[in-house]
């Protein structure tokens, strides 16, 4: 497993024991993690962070994963970060729907450390 130290890290979730877990698990592999509830909260820190990964949670208030997701990629200075959507739902038609919006890929919650850091090491290009 390669070295995930340095690498940006955001996590937007509303429910804050899956904030919490992501947090623990990619602070062990040595990345900077920055935590967001809801996609408004993300998009503020977002500029002042510049992450190097994103991580969305598909079902939350006010903004949900889709439209945030969508709202980052449409930004040229972020249209290439790596969007990854997290949902508890698996179906054909969420993981479609978040292809259309730009996510580069979709982790089904409850995700294990592992998954979690393969889903950073992937998408991860640590400069």
């Amino acid at each position: 497993m390669q070295s995930l130290t340095g690498v940006k890290v955001m996590v937007i979730d509303d429910s804050n024991t899956i904030r919490r877990s992501a947090e623990i698990f990619l602070g062990q592999a040595g990345c900077e993690v920055i935590l967001a509830e809801d996609g408004f909260d993300a998009l503020a820190k977002i500029s002042d962070h510049h992450p190097d990964v994103i991580f969305v949670d598909v079902m939350m208030p006010r903004l949900d994963g889709y439209q945030t997701c969508s709202l980052i990629k449409k930004n040229p200075k972020f249209k290439s970060t790596p969007v990854i959507m997290l949902s508890s739902k698996d179906g054909l038609f969420d993981r479609a729907r978040g292809r259309m919006v730009g996510s580069d890929e979709y982790l089904t919650k409850p995700f294990t450390k592992d998954s979690l850091l393969q889903a950073v090491g992937a998408h991860a290009n640590p400069a």
